[in-house]
Order: C-alpha cells, then sequence, then structure tokens
C-alpha cells in the first residue's frame, strides 16, 4: 500500500519514477481506512535527500502511512530553501498537541560536539521527552540513537580513534525478534559516524536489550523491551553515492586523512561504482519496523496511548 505525501513534494515525483505507489491527498481522502501516523524529525542539512531516502523505505508497508516532517525552530537550516521548510514542514509548536503512531529521528553532522553544546539540544529533548506521551513508537537514527539513549537513559557516547565510515557487516544478537524477519543471519549497511556507546553500559540497563552489532563490536541496534524506543546507528536508508559525496566533500574540505569508505568501491578504487549491497536491509527494516511495532501494536484511537516510562528516572534528574 502507499505512502500519503503532498503532491508538491519533490520526492513525490522521484519516488513515482521508481515506481513507488505514492498516493495524492485527495484519493487517501477518500479511502475509508485510517492510515498510519509518522512523524519524521529531520536534522539533516540535506533535508530533501534525506526525506526521499526515508520515504523510499516507508513505503513497502501493508497500510496507508501519512507523513508529517518535523523542523526545530531554534536552529534554520541554511543548506535547505525556506520556501520548502514553509510548505512542507511544521515546527513542534504547530504538533505538539497532536499524537503519533510512529516518529523518525534522523542523523545530524553532529559528531564532534557534545550533546549540550548542540544549537538545537533543548528543543530535542523537549521533543524527546513529548514522544513518551505522544507517539507510540520512536525509531532514532545515528546521531539521533546516541541523543536517544544519552537522553532517556544516561548512556554516553565516546569518541572513535578513527571514522567508522563504509558498508560493514552485522551480527543479529536476537534472531527471533520480529525486526529480523527476512533478514540473513547477517547483514551489509553502511555506517558514517565518529561515535559509539559502550555494550557494557546498554546492558547494564535493565529497560533496554540490544539487538544486532557492527563487525568489530560496535552497537547497531538496541530497543526497549517494551519495544517502544529503537535506536539504530547505521544508515540502511543511504543511497548508492551517499558514501562516495560524503568522501568526496571531506576530500574537498583538505582532510587529506580520510580514509575510502570500507567494503563499497570496487577494488577501492572511487573511480569505479559501487554496489548496492545494503538495499534489502533497509526494506525490510523499515518496513519490519512499521509493520510489528507500530501498525500491529498502535491503538486505534490514538488517544489510547500509554505514557512510555522507561528512564524516566534519568530525565527527572537533568
Amino acid at each position: 500500500m502507499p505512502i500519503r505525501i503532498p503532491d508538491s513534494l519533490p520526492a513525490t515525483s522521484i519516488l513515482e519514477a521508481e515506481n513507488i505507489f505514492v498516493m495524492t491527498e485527495f484519493r487517501a481522502m477518500h479511502q475509508d481506512i485510517r492510515p498510519l501516523n509518522v512523524l519524521i524529525l529531520n536534522l539533516m542539512p540535506t533535508k530533501i535527500t534525506t526525506e526521499t531516502q526515508l520515504l523510499r523505505k516507508l513505503s513497502n508497508s501493508p497500510l496507508q502511512v501519512q507523513v508529517d516532517f518535523l523542523q526545530t525552530a531554534s536552529y534554520h537550516s541554511s543548506h535547505t530553501d525556506p520556501e520548502h521548510l514553509k510548505t512542507f514542514y511544521y515546527t513542534f509548536d504547530q504538533i505538539r498537541d497532536r499524537k503519533y503512531d510512529g516518529m523518525i529521528i534522523t542523523g545530524a553532522p553532529l559528531d564532534y560536539v557534545d550533546f549540550e553544546d548542540t544549537a538545537y539540544w533543548d528543543e530535542v529533548c523537549r521533543i524527546m521527552e513529548w514522544t513518551t506521551t505522544h507517539v507510540h513508537c520512536t525509531f532514532h537514527l545515528c546521531w539521533g540513537a546516541f541523543a536517544g539513549l544519552y537522553y532517556h537513559f544516561g548512556v554516553e557516547k565516546y569518541y572513535l580513534d578513527k571514522k567508522l565510515f563504509g558498508v560493514y557487516r552485522h551480527k543479529i544478537w536476537k534472531p527471533t525478534s520480529p525486526l529480523f524477519r527476512g533478514f540473513d543471519d547477517r547483514f551489509l549497511a553502511p555506517q558514517s559516524r565518529a561515535t559509539e556507546v559502550h555494550l557494557e553500559d546498554v546492558e547494564k540497563i535493565p529497560e533496554l536489550e540490544i539487538l544486532a552489532t557492527t563487525e568489530g563490536g560496535s552497537l547497531a541496534i538496541a530497543k526497549t523491551k517494551d519495544s517502544r524506543q529503537f535506536f539504530v546507528t547505521f544508515h540502511a536508508e543511504y543511497d548508492q553515492d551517499t558514501l562516495k559525496l560524503e568522501y568526496e566533500r571531506d576530500r574537498a574540505k583538505g582532510l587529506t586523512t580520510v580514509d575510502l569508505p570500507v567494503n563499497y568501491f570496487p577494488d577501492d578504487d572511487p573511480t569505479k561504482e559501487p554496489p548496492v549491497t545494503w538495499r534489502s536491509t533497509g526494506q525490510l527494516l523499515y518496513s519490519n519496523w512499521l509493520n510489528y511495532y507500530v501498525y500491529q501494536s498502535t491503538p486505534y484511537d490514538l488517544k489510547e496511548m500509554p505514557a512510555f516510562v522507561g528512564g524516566k528516572g534519568y530525565r527527572k534528574k537533568r
């Protein structure tokens, strides 16, 4: 079934060209079903690219999905046309009284910035607190995962000696989890980060469980045991050329010590076109999350949504 997004959103024409089922608002209004309401807090500077990547993955779902986009009010992106943000994005004050079946909090290029030094940290904290009463299931992605683990549970992030950059093999810790239905025993996915959390710090939080790790033992996926919060450190939604563009960007900045992305370019030759080896991972990850942890468990009437309670003691201390 389709995703439901504004007809004039730039991603619409891109997805339609890829033969992805995108429903017009007019047609959606005439279907007698309740769509899943999903909110995306997009913290990436390249907002249109991130919109398209995530919508592509959310399109493989069993039900109609209504997607709203959220931006920060305390920090304005300089990489996206203000008219685009005005047309397609809400600010928190505009949606704070709504409830959502699912939410995605994206990554952000803030590896080397402490959380409290982030320009919009206070606002993101307010939004993460709001998710505990207004979102049935929240999917924290990359920087969003580290921010969520820190805010909700006090799990510290640590800087890596060397950026984890490339396409890595991942090990599933809990193969019986519905999140991994259809997955191979080992799966490939892009990583692009210079921080990590220590597994032992996650393991000692009784409300959390580890679902997968990256080769080398770094956290890949964790979730709360009540399945209301997911924390994913990799980017299964990335396009074929995303790592290439990041590599070229860093080289253009004069960062000559930047390594080639691991397991990405054929023969480690950046002039060769990289194959996509993680597409099925991305489709399964997002469709399984949306199906088993949002659609299958969200209340039909969102007013009946119970509050998420895990980690609340830490939040009160802050």
